[in-house]
């Protein structure tokens, strides 16, 4: 953990982190919100992304409808071994039912499918690659803003007992990343 934590430290500054700490620690949702915002600043995305993360109406659905077009067009374009083609469409499957969940605004029972579906958008993209210890560390040095998302999900627990307000503030900083990549 440290070593990643040294290698980070190489593309983001320390407050950075600390909002990164604080977002995963806090059960005040305008302190995540904060937190969100200055974690969407070292993506270069922090005015457009408060915005959202402020206004829970016509910009979050936008936002939502936006992130889930990219996805599923991402997912159709991406070239997979044909051993991989039956979770190519599971992952398809799976980001309808999670946008159904993000239109009723139910961020809590979307929290697990959703981070189960960019992992598997993730290993659909880079393969076998994104199961080694090293895949951070290659996604720093290859794309240093894809590194810096990918730094941010990860450090997403797999399961959340967070508050609908944090978790839909988690959710839409990455939806955001994602949309807009």
């Amino acid at each position: 953990m440290s070593e990643n934590t040294n290698l980070i430290e190489e593309f983001v500054e320390k407050k950075t982190l600390q909002a990164l700490e604080s977002l995963m620690k806090t059960d005040d949702e305008n302190a995540a919100v904060k937190n969100a915002v200055q974690l969407a600043d070292a993506f270069g995305l922090g005015s457009a992304f408060k915005k959202i993360a402020e206004n829970k109406d016509e910009e979050e659905a936008k936002l939502t409808g936006s992130f889930s077009n990219n996805l599923a067009l991402l997912i159709q374009k991406t070239w997979v071994e044909q051993s991989d083609e039956e979770m190519k469409a599971q992952v398809l499957y799976l980001l309808d039912e999670v946008r159904k969940q993000l239109g009723k605004r139910k961020y809590k029972s979307a929290y697990s499918q959703f981070i189960s579906i960019v992992n598997d958008v993730v290993y659909l993209m880079f393969g076998n690659q994104t199961k080694s210890e090293d895949f951070a560390e290659y996604a720093l040095r290859i794309d240093p803003e894809f590194g810096m998302f990918w730094w941010y999900f990860k450090s997403l627990p797999q399961e959340a007992d967070w508050s609908e307000g944090k978790t839909r503030t988690a959710l839409l900083l990455a939806m955001y990343f994602l949309a807009n990549y």
